[in-house]
């Protein structure tokens, strides 16, 4: 009998099943087996909070085949995702295929290596009660606002929505950004820049106005800032004091799940929801030319900065033979995890540190190399040396007013050899200054005084609203990538570059949140209930009292809400858009409709034309040279046009990409989708590079019999399908009987 392992992804299947090796039978789950009904709640509150869990509609057969394989084996391996929902997979898997207690072994991977792997499974533990009740908490807080909420918004509001204790807040910070916004009062402040020369020889430099000799002084009118103007213009100018210096620069710690989003992002352009299916990917195995199907990256969800022995022993060693001791710290480098993480899993890293992003490159999707690449370099580079600058400092003085300038140049590159941590407002470093004494006179050659206006606040992107999220403690690393996509999904919040702005719909709900459900939608409550599913995981707090203790403050809330709004529906204003109606001339409205959001005449009964709602796309119109727009169709499915359209004809389901054709120079296009194979190419058809339509893989263009044969009836069709081919006569040769007869005798 073979020992049967169960994971959740084919993909991992494979991989471990090599590991593995004979004795064993590897099989996958795809997902959750069981789960609550989608048509009820599935919650029985009166009972005790009791859970009606049914097998998944469509799971029949896999759980048909996993049973009698669970059967047939002598013990059976829990191998699937080493967090709380992996955990309570395998608590279900075992309810469903009937698995013995003394036959159900759980195991779990941080990494997908042959080491681990074999380790794991003569390693086993029971089923952890703990994180499956922190898991099932956690589904049934969310089934009660999900399942009680909604429907009061489809009433009040508009049908199809939705409300989530995480993505209810997660909306609220963009909503509260944008409200910053709209309230912020630009202030006016000025800068003075000046450039400077020495008396004798080379040395012009810019430097610009810091205070006096008490500190720095802001200005804040031309009237103070024509005083200073007006001061040093009659006064000499002479250097006040050289600083010279020394700084290090630390490297960031290895990524845990919220800051490789946010790197991706900035990095990337990548959306939480890609990256992490891209990590995925590179977690569960990839075929690897002379490794075969290899695990690349430890398990991508965790908030833990903690890294095994064995893992800085390798990179340790391969940094110093790849860039020399001098780039190797005496000691490891170790870091510390915040309070409130979880720490089940170490930081993302690597499976391999000797495995170069260039060495596998020819082995990966443009996307899996980016992502690994991202990996590889920030675990590398967060056990080398520091950084170190020279720094200077001069400070000239004229009728007592300081100007200063800085320049910053690097001493020894130390882990920014390899990797730099991309940042939301990067540090300029000034021009290079002269070698100025204290006291040296200087010539004033110009002087330029400039107006601004304080700005407010950013408004959120994918990277800093995951840091928010992170820094208040609202949801946990499993939770980001899922809800920024929901919140997008549902159009509460769009994307307009890279920024995320609140749409009408957004502000409406998180409103009514905001006035009814306060303890729902508040930051500090919801960080409160993480904190309290991590006291069910550490089996500090029983599952059931922290639902009843939530539950007696919504249902209350609930009924007044009910109440209060038991007359009329609650009206979305119209955003305005200065897109003009090709009809009336009037200005258009962005509306929702079933498939997202599109733009109306905003003289609707008496002029009813729309138009796809357009966003900027990357390249230029092979036809007329305009700017790219992304549309959607009325089905919801996006294309890409001319912005001149009606005008220019040009339309394609392909996507264009920023590169253009190294023969003619127009936009190179790829397919859209999801699909590994992201291959661009040239549509330009006098172009030596051009791509026919059929070899640029993805959807093909029917040809004249299949258009014809897809106008015949079902019945047609079946006819064809079923239709007797002709007899052909069997041509092989006798054996002679003596031969037939050993071959059955053959075992």
């Amino acid at each position: 009998m073979s020992k049967l392992v169960i994971v959740e992804s084919p993909a991992k299947a494979k991989t471990i099943g090599k590991y593995l090796g004979g004795g064993y039978t590897v099989k996958a789950t795809v997902g959750h087996l069981r789960d609550l009904p989608k048509s009820t709640m599935g919650v029985d509150i009166p009972g005790g909070f009791l859970l009606d869990y049914r097998p998944i509609e469509g799971k029949q057969e896999t759980i048909k085949a996993l049973k009698t394989a669970a059967q047939k084996a002598e013990a059976v391996y829990l191998a699937t995702d080493p967090d709380r929902e992996g955990e309570a997979i395998s608590w279900h898997l075992i309810e469903l295929l009937g698995i013995g207690e003394a036959n159900a072994h759980r195991v779990t991977f941080n990494e997908i290596t042959p080491k681990v792997v074999q380790s794991a499974i003569r390693n086993p533990r029971k089923i952890d009660d703990n994180l499956v009740n922190a898991q099932q908490a956690r589904r049934v807080l969310d089934r009660i606002v999900g399942y009680e909420l909604s429907p009061l918004l489809w009433k009040k509001i508009k049908s199809g929505l939705s409300a989530g204790r995480v993505q209810s807040v997660a909306t609220r910070l963009v909503v509260d950004r944008e409200e910053e916004i709209r309230a912020f009062t630009p202030e006016e402040y000025w800068e003075i820049a000046v450039e400077l020369s020495r008396l004798a020889g080379t040395g012009r430099f810019a430097a610009s106005f810091y205070g006096n000799e008490s500190g720095r002084v802001a200005l804040k009118s031309r009237e103070q800032a024509e005083s200073v103007v007006s001061a040093v213009r009659g006064a000499p100018f002479s250097v006040l004091a050289c600083k010279r210096g020394e700084k290090k620069r630390n490297p960031a710690p290895p990524f845990i799940t919220s800051t490789l989003q946010q790197d991706a992002s900035r990095k990337l352009s990548m959306s939480a929801k890609r990256v992490m299916a891209i990590a995925q990917q590179l977690y569960e195995g990839v075929d690897i030319a002379g490794h075969g199907l290899i695990g690349l990256i430890t398990y991508m969800r965790t908030d833990s900065l903690r890294l095994s022995d064995d893992a800085i022993a390798e990179v340790r060693a391969f940094i110093a033979k790849q860039y020399g001791a001098e780039y190797l710290p005496p000691k490891a480098r170790l870091f510390k995890t915040k309070k409130s993480a979880q720490d089940a899993h170490e930081a993302i890293r690597p499976s391999h540190a000797d495995l170069t992003p260039a060495q596998i490159k020819a082995d990966l999707t443009p996307d899996q190399y980016k992502v690994y690449k991202l990996i590889w370099d920030r675990f590398t580079a967060c056990q080398m040396e520091a950084a170190v600058y020279d720094t200077l400092t001069i400070d000239t003085v004229s009728a007592g007013w300081i100007f200063r300038a800085n320049h910053t140049q690097i001493k020894f590159p130390g882990f920014t050899a390899i990797y730099e941590e991309a940042r939301d407002e990067e540090e300029k470093l000034g021009n290079p200054l002269p070698d100025l004494k204290e006291g040296e006179p200087l010539r004033l050659e110009g002087v330029d005084p400039s107006q601004h206006f304080t700005q407010p606040p950013a408004r959120y992107n994918e990277a800093t609203l995951i840091k928010a999220m992170e820094e208040r403690g609202i949801g946990r690393p499993s939770t980001y990538a899922p809800t920024l996509s929901t919140i997008q999904d549902r159009e509460y919040v769009v994307r307009e570059g890279r920024a995320l702005r609140p749409t009408p719909l957004g502000e409406v709900i998180t409103n009514l949140m905001k006035d009814k459900f306060t303890d729902i939608i508040d930051v500090a409550f919801s960080a409160r209930m993480e904190d309290l599913l991590d006291e069910v995981e550490a089996g500090r707090k029983p599952w059931r009292d922290l639902l009843s203790e939530f539950y007696n403050a919504f249902s209350k809330n609930m009924e007044a809400a009910v109440e209060s709004l038991k007359e009329g529906r609650l009206k979305i204003p119209d955003e305005k858009s200065d897109v003009t109606c090709d009809l009336c001339g009037h200005h258009m409205v962005i509306k929702m409709g079933r498939f997202g959001r599109f733009l109306a005449c905003s003289h609707y009964p008496d002029c009813k034309n729309t138009k796809p709602l357009a966003t900027d796309a990357p390249g230029r119109c092979p036809t007329c040279g305009g700017k790219i727009l992304k549309k959607k169709s009325r089905n919801g499915y996006a294309y890409f046009g001319c912005e001149k359209n009606p005008g220019c004809p040009f339309m394609t389901w392909d996507a264009p990409t920023a590169d253009n054709c190294e023969g003619c120079g127009h936009t190179l296009f790829k397919k859209s989708g999801r699909g590994n194979t992201k291959k661009t190419f040239c549509i330009n058809e006098t172009c030596a590079n051009f791509t026919p339509e059929e070899q640029r893989g993805g959807w093909k263009k029917k040809t004249e019999q299949d258009q014809s044969q897809d106008k015949k009836t079902p019945a047609a069709k079946k006819a064809a399908a079923t239709k007797k081919k002709p007899a052909t006569k069997k041509t092989t040769a006798k054996k002679p009987a003596a031969k037939r007869t050993a071959a059955k005798k053959t075992p």
